[in-house]
This record gives structure tokens, sequence and C-alpha cells, in this order.
């Protein structure tokens, strides 16, 4: 069964003539990892906000369609009840960090603490989350006097925390140095390994292709395309819809222009390497 369905939606925000999702429909299972690509301004963030119940119950607007999460519609959802099940990870890690802990270590409960989680389970789950994301030596830190880096680890492992089944991360490296990219890129890993249902919104493709099972390529707030991720992101047709594809595949077809060459497009360095090694021939 699906853990996110989508059916026929579309959303206006108050005061807007326009729709920004239009009639988008669509299934997650779980387990599955989606990136969700696209031009700036496309309907990303707002497609992530109808999953999390952020539209239309704080946003407001008009929401046409059904919204529903693990098989329950989404209107159903208690007062904080949803937050338990789908985990968010903002852009900018400032915003997520609650600002009235002066620890990490505090920061990681305070999450559990207005759930009422137990206190020795909070305790076990802090010590985990702090080795998991490599937090040993900042776990006695200020959360505002960390790396940018260093916040998003904070701010990710805060909600995963709260043991969410569904992981939304929109543009979680958008402000970080390529290591603390790959640090997150671990954690996403690991979150994948635990079978965590992830939509992970992203401008880094290539990242993008080695990690997300499916990608959903909305173009003016329309589902331009979706599939499985060897099969979108080796499309050329991805560019005229605002979206982009990976240099390897990039490079992959100029050669195909030059040279004539048939088969599959390698989606990955690791691919390529292989195809290369053969002298080309797939």
């Amino acid at each position: 069964m699906a853990v996110i369905s989508l059916k026929n939606v579309s959303y206006r925000y108050p005061l807007e003539e326009n729709q920004v999702i239009k009639n988008v429909s669509f299934e997650i299972e779980k387990g599955q990892v989606w990136g969700l690509i696209g031009a700036n301004e496309s309907g990303k963030t707002s497609i992530c906000n109808i999953i999390r119940g952020f539209i239309p119950e704080i946003y407001r607007g008009e929401l046409e369609g059904e919204v529903e999460i693990k098989g329950k519609k989404i209107e159903s959802y208690g007062d904080g009840e949803l937050a338990s099940v789908v985990g968010y990870s903002f852009q900018n890690p400032f915003t997520q960090i609650s600002g009235v802990k002066e620890t990490v270590y505090e920061e990681l409960a305070y999450g559990m603490e207005n759930i009422g989680v137990p206190r020795d389970e909070m305790i076990d789950r802090v010590e985990k989350l702090i080795q998991i994301f490599h937090l040993e030596k900042l776990k006695d830190k200020n959360p505002f006097q960390l790396s940018g880096g260093q916040k998003q680890r904070v701010a990710l492992a805060s909600m995963i925390a709260l043991d969410p089944e569904i992981v939304i991360l929109d543009e979680p490296t958008s402000q970080l140095d390529p290591q603390s990219t790959e640090e997150i890129f671990e954690i996403i890993q690991l979150l994948k390994e635990q079978g965590k249902t992830i939509i992970l919104v992203e401008h880094k493709i290539d990242l993008i292709a080695e990690y997300c099972d499916h990608i959903l390529l909305i173009s003016g707030g329309e589902i331009g395309m979706i599939g499985e991720t060897e099969e979108v992101l080796t499309d050329p047709k991805v560019l005229t819809y605002g979206g982009q594809l990976p240099q390897v595949v990039l490079y992959f077809l100029e050669r195909r222009k030059k040279t004539g060459e048939k088969g599959k497009i390698p989606l990955t360095v690791e691919q390529a390497y292989k195809i290369l090694k053969k002298g080309g021939r797939n």
C-alpha cells in the first residue's frame, strides 16, 4: 500500500489568481526514495507542504483533490499527529533549531519532550543519534555556535529523533560546502537503509541520480515526468521541462551525437567507467 497518495490535487494560494499545483497524482510506496526535481518556483515546495499538512492548514488557500498519508485522509489527522509521521527538514537549519536549548544534547531531546517520550527512551535515542550523526564533539555546544553543516546535522538529528516514517528533505545541502554535503548524503543513505520513505528536493542532480530510486519532475505546477531514476534521468526530455541531467548523462548524450553509438546511457560515474573501460561498448 502507498504511504503517500495524491489524487487529482490542485492548489491555489490565498489571493492568487492561478493555481501553483495543477491536477497532480502520484503514489509513493513505503521505503522508496524519491527525488523531487524541477526549476525554481515550479511547485516542489508546495507539494512538500501539501504532504506535511501545512497546505491548506497553515497557508490556507484552496486545495482540491485527495491527499492520503498511510491510507488515511490528511484532513482526518489530529493536531500535531501528522508531525510524528512526516518529518521535514528546511533549507536553512537556522529556522529549524528551536532557540530555547543551550546545548546540542538538549536540542535533540526537545521535540521528544514535547510529545511525552519517556525519559529513559529519550536518553537512549539521543545517545544513538549523537553516534549516528557524529555529534560527539558538539553535544555540549550551543547549536547557534555551530557551522552551517554542523547545524544541518543537528536539525536533521532533531527531526529523526521523533522517528517519522516519512522524511522530507527540502534542499538540505543548498548552503553547504562539498564536505558537509557529503556528510548529509551519508545520513540520507543511512535513513534509506533503515527503510524510511524519503522525498528529497535537491538541485545537485548527480547526487539525486546516485541516491534516489524514483524521480518526480514538476514543471509549472504539473507533473512533467515521473518514473524510475534510470529511466527519467537519462532522457533528454528532462531539459525541456526545466530539469537537469547528471554530467555523465550529458557527456554520453553528446558523445552519441558524434559517434552514433547505441545502447544504455550510464547514470553514474561508476557506470560510465565500466562502459569506457570496455571501449565504449554497452
